[in-house]
């Protein structure tokens, strides 16, 4: 899951108007228009996804007892993701470690009896890069290590090189200035030293009654887990010093320095002390991936404590020589990505073409092993549909696994698998949305299920406005508050591969789970590993899974859709009403 959501939403309308076939505005907007008065026709007769839904929903209670049985007697989804975290670890898209992932997710789930398991090319992707070793350490005054890694898409040092520190905290353009003609031969610690807040908060969380019962009014999409620290910077902050790093790397590449050691990634919470984080923050460059965006001095992450101290010997005119060998490799310029489908088919002769899709995304920083960002979302799902299929039931409407890739980087897996089966958006100036242009499958998609907030039990569901499917999801759970799934928001979840879908007018959900220390402690840092995953937390959410999938597949009518998406008519109604005020003149 994503902590730039600008950034996200931004790559992947991008990445959709790449995949799009390109043509006139004007023609496609008619071409997107005449779809979406076919698609609304057809979703509007009986059974369809913009017509009545009925009042009553008719549960398999049966059906719900044999999921609850298996999941709870025969569940695999630790070992699952022992499997994947453990055996394979972090999964970089385009590295080698995800294709290990990709092809592991495809045959295992031929193994439980999957068909069609197989991988999708959703498009280019970058630079395939993956850490080899990296490691450095205080040669003088004293010598000592300190923990670092490197950043992702980092170039290699070549071996251990040395230099002294020198200090550009980016405190001001001035301070910046001072520092040209003293780079060669050093190494930078780029960044200011950050004060370690008192840890006054839990550092793991479940939700209570309260909280859950305030989630189903309206508000921010999720839960904040404990205030932000004193010195967390605002976004104009964060610009500021964004422009001011640039001009540092750029003075760092032309002057000779050895390498530029950044400060533990601070995502504005209290508690990375003793952590590692890695994610899209410590970039050097937008869309790092793309070898014109390479940034030719090796640059690596370094836990703050260490920082901080190396910034203070600075500080204080002790001079400190550094040695570090960042180890790195790129296995080409322009890998692919690629996602992993399975299905159990339908069988229904008038419903075994609509797909029930679930998924989450296999990809991962190189910090941890992406154990709860997102393999327990991926292996739940895998869970999900085992649970399915040892049962073997005859599902009407056809169940879809996707486990997705480049999510991180702006949902590319989801972003190009909507856009290859279901359809895209025109392209359009001033970066807006064209019209949506939908193909046959956007019709016969039912509806996709994801989870991508790290492994705590499902507690409910997130609608994402889609106030018509609330009363249905909330006759799903009834059978389960025994296992704490009470609630049905209709809050906006955001910042994962279901936006994709919901982006264009599918429907697409975010389990509600309880955040455990996901937030706080794992979430693209260095204790991201299956020690914070519990068994029993995701054999609950699996069986919720399966049973979501399995009410979805039975119903007669589809699920409900919120309206037809029409983002190219955007600026005209958000346009000024002409003459709204009596007696104004011009400008109106």
């Amino acid at each position: 899951m994503k902590s730039q959501q600008t950034v996200l939403r931004g790559s992947v309308l991008a990445l959709a108007a790449t995949l799009v076939m390109p043509v006139a505005t004007t023609y496609a907007q008619k071409k997107a228009a005449d779809v979406s008065v076919v698609a609304e026709n057809k979703g509007m007769q009986p059974g369809g996804y913009y017509g009545p839904q009925p009042a009553v929903e008719h549960l398999d209670l049966s059906m719900y007892e044999r999921i609850r049985a298996e999941g709870t007697t025969h569940g695999k989804a630790i070992d699952f993701a022992s499997a994947l975290s453990d055996g394979i670890g972090p999964r970089l898209t385009g590295s080698p470690n995800m294709k290990k992932a990709n092809e592991w997710t495809r045959d295992t789930l031929a193994k439980i009896g999957l068909e069609n398991s197989h991988l999708e090319d959703w498009g280019e992707f970058g630079m395939g890069w993956y850490q080899v070793n990296t490691w450095g350490r205080i040669v003088t005054p004293d010598p000592e290590p300190i923990w670092m890694q490197s950043a992702v898409w980092s170039a290699a040092t070549n071996g251990p090189v040395r230099g002294e520190i020198i200090y550009a905290s980016l405190s001001d353009a001035g301070q910046l200035d001072a520092l040209k003609g003293t780079l060669k031969g050093k190494i930078v610690l780029l960044g200011a030293a950050r004060p370690i807040p008192e840890l006054d908060q839990p550092l793991s969380y479940r939700y209570t009654d309260d909280e859950l019962k305030e989630l189903e009014g309206p508000g921010v999409p999720r839960r904040a887990t404990g205030p932000p620290p004193a010195n967390a910077p605002s976004r104009i902050e964060r610009r500021r010093v964004a422009e001011l790093r640039l001009r540092a790397v750029k003075m760092a590449q032309e002057e000779g320095a050895v390498a530029i050691l950044l400060p533990s990634h601070e995502e504005g919470r209290n508690d990375d002390t003793g952590l590692l984080l890695d994610d899209n923050g410590v970039e050097l460059a937008r869309d790092a991936q793309r070898r014109e965006n390479a940034v030719p001095i090796p640059y690596a992450v370094v836990m703050t404590e260490h920082y901080n101290r190396l910034a203070r010997l600075a500080q204080a005119h002790v001079p400190v020589t550094l040695e570090v060998n960042i180890q790195t490799a790129f296995t080409g310029d322009h890998e692919h990505g690629f996602n992993t489908v399975a299905e159990i088919p339908g069988t229904d002769p008038k419903l075994k073409d609509q797909v029930v899709m679930v998924g989450g995304h296999l990809d991962s920083w190189p910090a941890g092993t992406g154990a709860t960002d997102n393999g327990a979302g991926a292996v739940i799902a895998m869970e999900a549909v085992r649970i399915l299929r040892v049962l073997d039931v005859k599902p009407k409407r056809t169940i879809r696994i996707a486990l997705w890739s480049g999510e991180e980087q702006g949902e590319f897996g989801s972003g190009g698998y909507v856009t290859q089966h279901f359809g895209g958006f025109a392209p359009a100036p001033s970066g807006e949305s064209g019209a949506l242009t939908t193909k046959k499958e956007w019709e016969t998609l039912d509806a996709y299920y994801n989870i991508d907030e790290g492994g705590g039990r499902v507690r409910g569901i997130y609608t994402q406005g889609n106030y018509a499917i609330a009363p249905i999801f909330a006759q799903w759970i009834a059978p389960l508050k025994d296992l704490g799934v009470t609630t049905i928001t209709n809050r906006i979840d955001v910042g994962s591969d279901h936006e994709s879908f919901d982006d264009a007018g599918l429907p697409g959900f975010e389990f509600l789970q309880d955040e455990l220390d996901y937030e706080t402690r794992t979430h693209h840092s260095s204790l991201d590993t299956v020690d914070h995953l519990h068994a029993a937390d995701l054999e609950q959410a699996a069986i919720v899974e399966a049973i979501f999938l399995w009410d979805t597949s039975e119903r007669e009518a589809m699920m409900p859709r919120k309206p037809f998406p029409h983002p190219e008519d955007e600026k005209k109604r958000s346009a000024p009403i002409p003459g709204l005020f009596p007696g104004a003149t011009g400008g109106q």
